[in-house]
């Protein structure tokens, strides 16, 4: 089995939802299959049925889970030393040489990435193109609407 590369925060995250489906999840399913169970017959029982469903769902979220975590690379960004290189879990600053318009990612996993919080998986096509970078360099990213360049500001490790 490979391993996933996963930040520390990231795996604190999979931790926590883990933790909260077999100690909370689990068990209020359980008990609302035993409530529809004592209503009588099964065969005609939307609350047993819809009960079932989501112990299945929980069921293979936490193996889902459980997976993930047992092939996770965890990696700690504050520890990393890359000599200014963009990595995985650096945080890079970019300026778009087309409009001016500066952004700030960090590269994670995939389980962990979210545009909304600047956070873009390793697999995105501009973490694909920033890996292996130095600040000072410029980088074109194909994006739907062509390609955009971009010059790398500075890279952290936080």
């Amino acid at each position: 089995m490979s391993t996933v590369p996963i930040t520390k925060f990231g795996a604190e995250l999979l931790k926590q939802e883990l933790h909260t489906l077999k100690t909370k999840e689990r068990p209020a399913v359980i008990n609302a299959i035993a409530e529809a169970r004592a209503q009588g017959d099964l065969s005609e029982n939307a609350e047993y049925d819809a009960a079932k469903e989501r112990q299945a769902f929980i069921e293979g979220r936490i193996a889902e889970l459980e997976g993930k975590l047992g092939s996770a690379q965890i990696i700690d960004p504050s520890t990393l030393d890359a000599e200014g290189r963009v990595v995985f879990g650096s945080t890079v600053h970019l300026e778009d040489l087309e409009t001016s318009q500066k952004v700030t990612y960090q590269i994670v996993g995939e389980d962990e990435a979210d545009i909304k919080v600047s956070k873009v998986s390793i697999t995105s096509p501009i973490a694909r193109a920033l890996i292996g970078k130095y600040a000072g360099d410029v980088v074109g990213v194909q994006a739907p609407a062509g390609i955009r360049e971009y010059e790398v500001l500075d890279v952290s490790y936080v």
